[in-house]
């Protein structure tokens, strides 16, 4: 039987496993570390990723992260031409309601003390609102437009419902390309002499060190090492448990479409925009019939969450835009590579988005064959807040519980992880997004509290 010895062993070559292992190779010199994955690096959900990054959160923490994260980004933009291909026009958060005060709560709640100075006001004419004409992250504004009153909103957004009456734009944010992130992070660090190995993770020992028995080119192997970092997405549990360890995390399916906008409905140039209302869907009676003769998609006729979203793909001079809604709350702790997707989803999500985007609706029924219907699971903890750091089980780290922001935030848990792997100084919000949160009682019955997850 072949046995490899290394000192670090990453599960997981997703992004998250990608970024922790670049930042222990060439930030810490880390030369014996190896991935492992039992698909090719950047498949399974890191594949289906939106791409998308921002910096708003419901709670200064997370803003913390993301902003991190974000800083991290940028320095990559800078030192590879935009490799990247980082764009910021921001995210557009809309609703009908003409007062939404919950919603504003939660904005100012985000940005923490840095409020005052980082939201701005717009009604009337609109004033100073700078409109997201341009993509380039580095000539972008930072903090926050708020938009209030349905003429302004129809003045820069004319082609959305005419019933918008606010708008919060988010303007440190964008999308980048995550797979080029990746393969930059795996060029790299190659150099350095981390390796990655397609295998299969079939048990996990401990003695004076790490027992990892693998399954590679249908032949069991042995790994040994001294440390392991669980990066592993949706099977972060499966790993967990392999060690005796149970994590607090479950998986949600979600999926997304992806379409050639040939008829131009949507601006090329409008930022990523979530329609945070509800709303029931409009069905025939045939379709009505036929939905409720399956339990599994009768809930399609009652009312519906929002935060339905869509942006265009590909840049200004694109066709392609993309559709998301993540409206499944089923959880469930057994996920597969390959996990059977709604076939209703994207008549769906066309006909929900097409209430914002009223000009979307000629797709109904007519969705070009120049289509893709994908799904991937959001990993998750109960708060919707990532597991960074040290897990309980000595000598294995986390970087998981990236539910849907796994781009956004991936260069900021490899960060974070690899300065638990080697003691380095971590900044202060770190320790909530590790296990160790789960001891500050005053934090979790906070977070308990609370009604939004961030969760778009």
């Amino acid at each position: 039987m072949k046995i490899n010895d290394v000192e670090i062993l990453v599960i997981g070559a997703g992004i998250v496993g990608i970024a922790t292992a670049y930042y222990l190779a060439v930030q810490y010199k880390r030369s014996r570390l190896l991935m492992v994955d039992e698909g090719q690096p950047m498949a399974l959900t890191s594949a289906q990723s939106g791409e998308n990054y921002r910096n708003w959160w419901p709670h200064p923490t997370m803003a913390d992260f993301t902003n991190y994260s974000t800083d991290l980004m940028e320095d990559i933009a800078r030192r590879t031409d935009n490799r990247i291909h980082m764009t910021r026009r921001g995210y557009l958060l809309v609703t009908r309601e003409e007062k939404p005060g919950e919603l504003l709560q939660q904005l100012y709640a985000g940005y923490g003390e840095q409020a005052a100075k980082q939201i701005r006001l717009h009604e009337g004419s609109g004033g100073n609102y700078l409109p997201p004409h341009s993509a380039d992250w580095q000539s972008a504004p930072d903090g926050v437009d708020v938009l209030l009153g349905r003429d302004l909103i129809q003045t820069y957004y004319p082609r959305f419902d005419k019933e918008i009456a606010t708008a919060l734009h988010i303007r440190r944010a964008g999308d980048i390309s995550g797979q080029q992130l990746g393969q930059y992070m795996l060029e790299t660090m190659r150099p350095t002499g981390a390796q990655f190995q397609q295998a299969k993770v079939l048990g996990i020992a401990k003695t004076d060190r790490f027992v990892v028995d693998v399954l590679a080119d249908g032949a069991s192997q042995t790994i040994k090492a001294d440390i392991i970092v669980n990066a592993v997405g949706p099977f972060a549990a499966h790993v967990a448990a392999m060690h005796g360890e149970e994590l607090p995390i479950f998986n949600v399916l979600q999926q997304k479409i992806a379409f050639a906008d040939r008829n131009r409905a949507v601006d090329r140039r409008m930022p990523f925009a979530i329609d945070l209302d509800g709303q029931t869907l409009a069905w025939s009676d045939d379709e009505r019939e036929a939905l409720a003769s399956a339990p599994e998609f009768a809930r399609l006729l009652a009312p519906m969450p929002g935060s339905i979203h869509c942006r265009p793909d590909g840049g200004d001079h694109g066709e392609w835009i993309k559709l998301g809604w993540a409206f499944n709350a089923e959880a469930t702790t057994d996920p597969v590579r390959e996990p059977e997707l709604n076939p209703y989803f994207p008549e769906v999500v066309l006909r929900a988005a097409s209430r914002l985007q009223p000009a979307l609706a000629q797709y109904l029924g007519a969705l070009p064959r120049n289509r893709v219907h994908y799904g991937g699971y959001y990993p998750m903890t109960k708060e919707n807040w990532p597991l960074i750091g040290a897990a309980k089980t000595p000598g294995v780290f986390l970087a998981t519980a990236l539910s849907g922001y796994g781009t956004m935030g991936a260069c900021a848990t490899g960060d974070l992880c690899a300065r638990a792997v080697v003691g380095a100084p971590v900044p202060p919000f770190a320790r909530s997004l590790s296990l160790a949160r789960y001891q500050d009682q005053s934090l979790m019955k906070q977070l308990e509290a609370s009604e939004s997850r961030g969760l778009l």
